[in-house]
């Protein structure tokens, strides 16, 4: 079972590591594109912000590199180092992607809804979840399946939570950025090129999202083989 599980777990890691290897490369290159119109990542976001009448989110700077995120809890669009004073392509898309997170919390997006209900159910029963599959699977092995089997169900259902967060976690990475060009686009905060790069950087963002919401629902499957795989 280790053998296997250590293969899935070290395919998904590669894949994973290439996207966001690929990722990264894409923010250096479009750093390198530089607006013309002069304005810094914290000012496109003000801007789209202010565009939607959004008066309520505070726009700050974050340590770290690709640690940009929106926080619904505290209304606050946090930029990294290279995105909040940076002048370029590829901090505008993320600070417009960002701010697309404060529109959906603006206006009740469903998916955005749903999302943050689950998260205090996933940041409980994420860390916990394998060791409850293999405490059940273990237990079952030395018992018979029994209360073995039911226990190693629990921490599917748990592992379970996960996986419907990272795939409800697509929908919302998803329109934030096409919320963010449209509104790039409309507004004529880029020129043609800067525009490419920005949905270029943007689609490998989402990405990340994709490999990781793929990954939890293959580790997902092979748990439950073994869990039900286990019954024959």
């Amino acid at each position: 079972m280790l053998t296997g599980y250590y293969l899935l777990i070290g395919g998904i890691a590669l894949v994973s590591w290439l996207v966001s290897s690929r990722l990264k490369n894409k923010f250096r290159h479009y750093s390198k594109v530089h607006l013309q119109n002069g304005m810094s990542g914290a000012e496109i976001a003000e801007r789209m912000l202010a565009d939607h009448g959004i008066r309520d989110v505070k726009v700050i700077s974050t340590p770290g590199m690709l640690t940009d995120h929106y926080n619904p809890r505290n209304k606050t669009v946090n930029l990294s180092e290279g995105v909040y004073n940076q002048r370029n392509a590829a901090a505008a898309a993320v600070a417009a992607h960002e701010c697309g997170h404060a529109v959906q919390h603006a206006q009740a997006y469903e998916w955005l809804t749903m999302r943050s209900k689950l998260v205090p159910v996933v940041s409980v029963t994420s860390g916990m979840s394998m060791w409850v599959v293999f405490g059940g699977l273990m237990l079952g092995a030395a018992t018979g399946m029994g209360l073995g089997f039911w226990i190693a169900v629990a921490g599917l259902v748990m592992m379970g939570f996960a996986t419907l967060f990272s795939f409800i976690t697509l929908p919302v990475e998803y329109d934030a950025s096409n919320r963010a060009l449209k509104w790039l686009r409309q507004k004529r905060m880029v020129t043609q090129q800067e525009y490419k790069g920005s949905e270029d950087a943007l689609k490998w963002a989402a990405r990340t999202y994709l490999v990781a919401a793929i990954g939890s629902l293959a580790t997902l499957f092979y748990f439950a083989l073994q869990v039900f795989g286990g019954r024959d």
